[in-house]
C-alpha cells in the first residue's frame, strides 16, 4: 500500500470577493527560470497554496509523470496516492502519495482549465514535464518585487544559558526541559498569515480572496524569516505575527519548490533569531520540540517528542524529499514553523504530516542543513541553482498512450531542446528516447530527477537516448537553473 502525505498548512478558506487590485496572480506564477510559456503552481496538499511545481516550467530534475491536466490543481478534498499532507493553513487536496504539506483549511478553489501541451506534432491532450536550464522539479520562485537579491544575512550562533540541563544528542552542550526550551525558542517563531487573489472571477464580476495561515522562524536580528515554499506560494499579501503580538507586512525574498523553502522579510529590528543546529549531529530517539501555529489561530503552540527517524525518503504531493520523521504532533498550520532539538537549535523546518486517519505521530521535517544551504541562497541570489539537462521530456506510460502518440516504447521522451543548452550542444533532439543517464536506466522523468540530484552545474553526463532505432550515446554538460 502506498504511503499518503500532506504539506502540513491550513485551507485557505475566502475572505471576499470584488474587483482584484492589479493582475491576478494565478495567472502570474512568479516563475522567472522557466523556458516555457505557461507554467502554473498547481495546488499542494491542504495548504490550499500552489507551489510552482508545474507541468510545463523548464527543469531538469522533472517532477514525478505529468498529469494530463497540467497547470492548477485544485484542492479537491481528496488525499494522495501516497498518505502525507502538508502543514500550512491552505488547500484540501492530498497528495497523490499520502502525504501532504501542514498548511491550515480553505475553500475548494473553482475548477481550473486543462492544459494540453504538444508532445512532437501528434501529442494533444496530455500533459508535458520540462526539464530544461530551470533545473530541480520545482524550480526556484523569484519575488523581484522585493528588491532584496545580494543581501547577506547573519545567522545566530548565539549560546544558550543551559548550565542547569544534562549532555545532549546532537551537538556538544546540554539539554534543557521542554519547558526550558519552550520559553528560548518561542520569541523565534511567528504566525504567517497569506492572502491571494483566486485565478478566475466570481459569478459577479469579482475574484475571490483566499486566506491561508502557516508558521515561520526568525533567523536574523533584522527580520528574515525562514518558511515552507507552500505557505507563501501565490500569495498577494503575507503577514508575520511576532510572539509578542507585533504584526508586520513581509515581502517574499525568494521561494524553492524543490526544497519546500522560502524567505520572508519583515522591516523590523532587534529581533530573536533562532540558534542553528547541525541537522546532520541527530540520533534516533532524540528529544525534540515543535513550535508553530496550528489550526492558524494557535501561535507559538508547542508539542514535544522524539526524531522517529532520519533521511526518510517521502514524496509529499509529488515532490520526492528526504526529511526528518518526528512524532511531535503536527497539526495544519504547523509548516514553515521550528523542530528544535534538546538545546533549543533549529534542526528542522516543519512542513508535512501523514493525512491517513488511521496514522498518528507521524510528522515531518526539513532538516536544518539543507534548508539553511537553501535559504542563504535564496537571500544572496533570490534564486536556487541546480543542474539542468536543457530538454523537455515526457512520460509515455501505458501502450495505449504510445499508439496515440505514435511512438514504438514506453519511456520518457524528449519534447523540445532548449537553445543553447547543454542538450542543444551535445546532440539531443525532440523525439529521442532517453534509456539511461550515466548507464544508470531511466523509465520515467522521476528517475532523471533522481539521477541529476547529485550532480552539479558542469558536469557531464553520457545521455542514451534511442533514435530511429538506434542507440546512441551524447555528451551533455550540465547547464544551471538560473541561465
Amino acid at each position: 500500500m502506498s504511503n499518503e502525505f500532506d504539506y502540513s498548512g491550513l485551507y485557505n478558506h475566502t475572505t471576499g470577493e470584488g474587483t482584484p487590485q492589479g493582475t491576478p496572480p494565478a495567472d502570474q506564477n512568479h516563475t522567472e527560470n522557466t523556458q516555457a510559456a505557461q507554467s502554473s503552481y498547481p495546488n499542494v496538499g491542504s495548504s490550499g497554496m500552489n507551489t510552482a511545481n508545474t507541468a510545463q516550467t523548464d527543469y531538469s530534475t522533472p517532477n514525478s509523470a505529468p498529469q494530463q491536466n497540467s497547470g492548477y490543481t485544485g484542492a479537491t478534498g481528496s488525499t494522495g496516492s501516497n498518505g502525507y499532507t502538508s502543514s500550512f493553513s491552505g488547500g484540501s487536496n492530498g497528495g497523490y502519495n499520502g502525504y501532504s504539506y501542514a498548511s491550515a483549511p480553505q475553500q475548494p478553489p473553482k475548477k481550473q482549465k486543462k492544459h494540453h501541451p504538444v508532445l512532437l506534432r501528434v501529442l494533444a491532450g496530455v500533459g508535458v514535464v520540462v526539464l530544461g536550464f530551470g533545473s530541480g522539479f520545482g524550480g526556484a520562485i523569484v519575488a523581484n518585487r522585493t528588491g532584496l537579491t545580494g543581501n547577506q544575512v547573519v545567522v545566530q550562533q548565539v549560546q544558550r544559558d543551559t548550565s542547569d540541563a544534562t549532555n545532549a544528542n546532537s551537538t556538544d552542550g546540554t539539554t534543557m526541559s521542554v519547558q526550558q526550551i519552550a520559553s528560548v525558542v518561542s520569541p523565534s517563531v511567528v504566525a504567517i498569515t497569506t492572502e491571494q487573489m483566486s485565478g478566475s472571477q466570481t459569478w459577479f464580476g469579482g475574484y475571490y480572496v483566499q486566506s491561508g495561515a502557516g508558521s515561520g522562524v526568525i533567523i536574523s536580528q533584522d527580520g528574515y524569516i525562514l518558511t515552507c515554499a507552500h505557505v507563501v506560494s501565490g500569495a498577494t499579501s503575507v503577514k508575520v505575527e511576532l510572539s509578542t503580538g507585533d504584526s508586520y507586512d513581509a515581502t517574499i525574498v525568494g521561494s524553492d519548490s524543490t526544497s519546500d523553502i522560502a524567505v520572508i522579510k519583515i522591516d523590523a529590528t532587534g529581533l530573536t533569531p533562532a540558534v542553528i543546529g547541525n541537522s546532520d549531529a541527530l540520533a534516533v530517539g532524540e528529544t525534540v520540540v515543535a513550535v508553530g501555529n496550528p489550526l492558524g489561530t494557535l501561535s507559538n503552540s508547542v508539542t514535544d517528542g522524539i526524531i522517529s527517524a532520519l533521511n526518510r525518503e517521502v514524496t509529499v504531493e509529488d515532490n520526492d524529499m528526504t526529511l526528518l520523521q518526528t512524532d511531535a504532533s503536527i497539526s495544519p498550520g504547523n509548516s514553515g514553523g521550528g523542530l528544535f532539538n534538546g538545546n533549543g537549535e533549529l534542526i528542522g523546518v516543519v512542513n508535512a504530516k501523514s493525512s491517513y486517519s488511521e496514522a498518528e505521530g507521524i510528522g515531518f521535517a526539513i532538516p536544518i542543513n539543507s534548508a539553511m544551504d537553501i535559504a542563504n541562497q535564496l537571500i544572496e541570489n533570490g534564486s536556487v541553482a541546480r543542474p539542468a539537462l536543457g530538454v523537455k521530456i515526457y512520460d509515455v506510460q501505458d501502450a495505449n498512450t504510445a499508439q496515440q502518440l505514435g511512438v514504438s516504447s514506453t519511456g520518457v521522451y524528449v519534447v523540445e531542446v532548449t537553445a543553447g543548452s547543454g542538450a542543444e550542444a551535445a546532440g539531443v533532439k525532440a523525439g529521442d528516447r532517453i534509456i539511461a543517464v550515466d548507464d544508470t536506466a531511466v523509465s520515467s522523468s522521476n528517475n532523471v530527477k533522481s539521477y541529476l540530484a547529485d550532480k552539479n552545474v558542469g558536469d557531464t553526463v553520457n545521455l542514451q537516448v534511442e533514435r530511429d532505432g538506434k542507440v546512441l550515446t551524447l555528451a551533455v554538460t550540465l547547464g544551471s537553473s538560473t541561465q
